[in-house]
């Protein structure tokens, strides 16, 4: 039999370029479109959109030509420009080739930072000519992003394009680059214990990108004179007339080393922004102990960090590639930066907003890993040391992080026109883009921060989710974690998840394997249990394993003020436990679930999702006025549709016939609900639909809150909704019904979902129910 033997290097570049294809051309051609950001479905919005209302915006204009960013898109608006002279890796295939590039640009700023953005291609390689193109441009734009223009060229074109244009000007490819860089050196060198003012540095490279890195590491403490230049003609020494230019020659050293190979000899630093190969071993093993190797030409750098390592052991290093650590990638910063710099208002890009950029990108390294991050780089290590420089691209928190700096440096240097009044506010905001449903739950956090009592004991709090997100709600003081499980693996998976929780300090324990509390608490759930089949020694055994019974005990007997759990197994299960100890609120027949969905217009919270099967219209009445009652203290006024196969009484079968009766339990029992029924989903979603059919209905406007006839009907639409149209953003499932602020995830839960919860039961402890 013949043996398969693996995909050659040839077979797979390939099958990318195949792939790559097909990615680019389907379903559509291309990565970006235009969609509009206003309705237009009718004569009136068509009036208002163009002629005549359109004259209103540009009379205002006309009279503030800041007015702009008011009425149009610019301040959210950036050009990609290039004239394809020096496409990365591909070199100058000129304008019209190099537009899939400039496309994927636009795709990074719109996903990362919500930029949007139109990509240029100028068919113009003058220098000067391309100036005048551009700034031509400049009432359209709230800023400018150069791309992939030659150097020399790329230097003149964006000095002279500063000095003539109020809006930012940024070519990326040096700026981006550099900030990347600075922050990846600043956390190199103090992985291994150097000063930036006292490493000499030598780099391979003298084009616009290793130029603009050296200039802003001069800005974060490098010394002019511990800088050794190479390029194709070797040292950049004084005197020397080959390949030289007005930029280069600030770097000219007195030297006598006339190669890379020479100069080489004791550096602290290699700097690599040149081709594929040209540091050799032999090179490595004469730097000085503990170099820090920057090999970062694609795709090949100029050493692997295979070859590196096998010279030496002692090496700290980065490459441009994905497939090795410390990926110097320019994504990390440059939407953050337009996104900083565009809110400020910000007429240019300052030193002081670059170097802000720096230290932001070199802090979050530091701190530890979200969950976004440990679920897209699985397996990898990412505690800040070696081989954890800089942020993965995937961070949430590099906008959160990154903008906001930004924006306070153009301010603080005097080239902001909007300054930002209130930075948590923008925090805030950027916070909601980055975690969708921070809107909706800003009422529940400002109320859990103001709490008084704030103990929340998380049932599973050996698992990873749930550590993760006790780290976020003790930064944000949220609440006081207590984690139910064994102390020591506690400890060992926040050291291994580069956590900064300490136990006594930011969170308490309760020991499974021993506590003082056990004896009474499982004599406690006997006596409560005793007539249920539960005997002693059943007791003894669930108060050892059962991990929401504890957390239930805890909560019971006023331990903590709220119980979170669920992360793993099912809703039955871990609501049998809580019934048993904590038991209904008074006046309150049923428990039920509730949960909300982000949709891309509109937001709708469905009952019930979890708990009960067929409920009768009893129940539906009470869990539709339990689910109301926690919507407003979402701040969102519910509207409520009671839905149904039957369309206003189209059909007489049991399920309709119970949603009829249910409205009628609701007008009588919570006459302020805002509610009809029953109806289609479409119905419920589409007002003015529903108005023509029922034109003196008692629900206007489009529904929020959807009660659905069974849990079949509640948890498929729910999960169908959230995973085709939600982007699997939801909050909940809030537990509704139960006497103390107890909640019930779903093993998808995510970190940010359980503290979303977290916050929603502190807040429930501060209730006076």
């Amino acid at each position: 039999m013949a043996q398969i033997t693996p995909n050659t290097a040839e077979e797979k570049r390939a099958e990318l370029r195949r792939a790559a294809l097909e990615y680019h051309e389907l379903p559509v051609p291309g990565k970006i479109a235009i969609a509009p950001t206003k309705q237009l479905i009718n004569q009136r919005d068509l009036a208002l959109a163009y002629s005549p209302g359109v004259a209103a915006p540009c009379e205002e204009i006309v009279k503030d030509p800041n007015a702009a960013f008011k009425y149009t898109s610019r301040g959210n608006l950036v050009a990609v420009i290039t004239n394809g002279t020096a496409v990365l890796g591909l070199g100058d295939i000129g304008p019209l080739a190099s537009k899939p590039v400039m496309e994927g640009k636009g795709v990074l700023f719109k996903k990362f930072a919500g930029v949007d953005v139109f990509d240029i291609e100028i068919a113009e390689k003058d220098p000067a000519k391309l100036v005048e193109v551009i700034a031509a441009l400049e009432p359209t734009f709230g800023a400018i992003n150069l791309e992939d223009i030659k150097a020399p060229d790329c230097f003149y074109v964006e000095r002279a394009l500063r000095r003539r244009m109020n809006i930012p000007v940024f070519h990326d490819d040096q700026h981006g680059t550099a900030i990347t860089v600075a922050a990846a050196m600043v956390n190199a060198l103090k992985v291994v214990g150097k000063g930036i003012g006292q490493v000499k540095l030598v780099t391979s490279g003298a084009g616009a990108a290793a130029l603009a890195c050296l200039n802003l590491l001069l800005k974060v403490g490098l010394k002019r004179e511990n800088i050794y230049v190479t390029d194709l003609a070797g040292v950049v020494y004084e005197g020397r007339a080959e390949l030289m230019d007005d930029d280069k020659i600030q770097y000219a050293q007195k030297t006598v080393a006339r190669s890379l190979s020479e100069v080489i000899e004791g550096a602290d630093v290699f700097l690599g922004l040149s081709a594929g190969g040209v540091l050799k071993p032999a090179m490595v093993a004469k730097m000085a102990v503990n170099p820090v190797i920057f090999a970062l030409a694609n795709p090949n750098p100029e050493i692997t960090p295979e070859d590196a390592h096998a010279v030496r052991g002692d090496i700290v290093m980065a490459t441009g590639r994905t497939d090795y650590p410390n990926q110097v990638n320019n994504v990390l910063c440059f939407p953050y930066i337009f996104r900083g710099a565009l809110d400020s208002g910000a007429t240019t890009i300052t030193d002081e907003m670059e170097i802000a950029a720096v230290h932001a990108i070199a802090e979050l390294a530091q701190a530890e890993q979200s969950e976004v991050v440990a679920a897209a780089y699985a397996g990898q290590p990412l505690a800040f040391g070696k081989d954890y420089l800089i942020p993965k691209p995937f961070d949430p928190r590099l906008m959160i992080k990154i903008a906001p700096a930004v924006a306070q440096a153009a301010a603080d240097s005097g080239v902001a026109l909007r300054p930002i009044q209130d930075m948590d506010a923008y925090r805030e905001r950027l916070q909601s883009f980055v975690y969708a449903s921070g809107t909706t739950m800003k009422p529940i956090f400002t109320a859990a921060k103001c709490a008084s009592k704030k103990r929340v004991a998380f049932a599973e709090g050996e698992e990873e989710r749930v550590l993760r997100a006790a780290q976020i709600v003790v930064d944000e003081s949220v609440a006081r974690p207590t984690l139910i499980g064994r102390p020591a693996i506690i400890a060992q998976r926040i050291e291994k998840f580069g956590l900064r929780l300490k136990e006594g300090v930011d969170y308490d324990v309760v020991n499974v394997e021993q506590d003082h509390r056990y004896r009474d608490f499982w004599q406690t759930y006997h006596r409560m249990t005793e007539r249920r089949g539960i005997t002693v020694q059943m007791a003894k055994i669930e108060m050892r394993r059962r991990l929401t019974l504890i957390g239930a005990m805890l909560l019971y007997k006023g331990e903590v003020d709220g119980l979170i759990c669920g992360t793993w197994g099912y809703t039955a299960m871990h609501l049998s436990y809580i019934d048993q100890v904590i038991g209904k609120r008074p006046g309150t027949n049923t428990y039920a679930c509730m949960n909300g969905l982000l949709l891309p217009d509109r937001q709708v919270f469905l009952v019930d999702t979890h708990v009960n099967y067929d409920p009768s219209a009893e129940q539906l009445a009470e869990i539709t006025t339990m689910a109301a009652e926690e919507m407003v203290r979402f701040g969102l006024k519910p509207k409520v549709a009671l839905l149904s196969h039957s369309n206003f009484g189209s059909s007489t079968q049991p399920s309709a016939v119970k949603m009829r009766q249910t409205l009628d339990i609701l007008r009588e029992h919570s006459p302020w609900l805002e509610v009809d029924g029953e109806m289609h989903g479409d119905m419920a979603l589409d007002g003015a639909a529903r108005h023509l059919t029922m034109p003196h209905g008692t629900l206007t406007g489009d529904a929020n809150l959807l009660v659905l006839p069974n849990i079949d009907a509640a948890n498929i639409s729910y999960n169908l909704l959230k995973t085709a149209a939600g982007g699997n953003i939801a909050i909940g499932p809030v537990l509704l019904g139960a006497a103390l602020p107890v909640h019930i995830l779903t093993a998808s839960a995510t970190v940010r979902r359980i503290v979303n919860m977290a916050a929603l039961t502190v807040a429930d402890a501060n209730v006076v129910r």
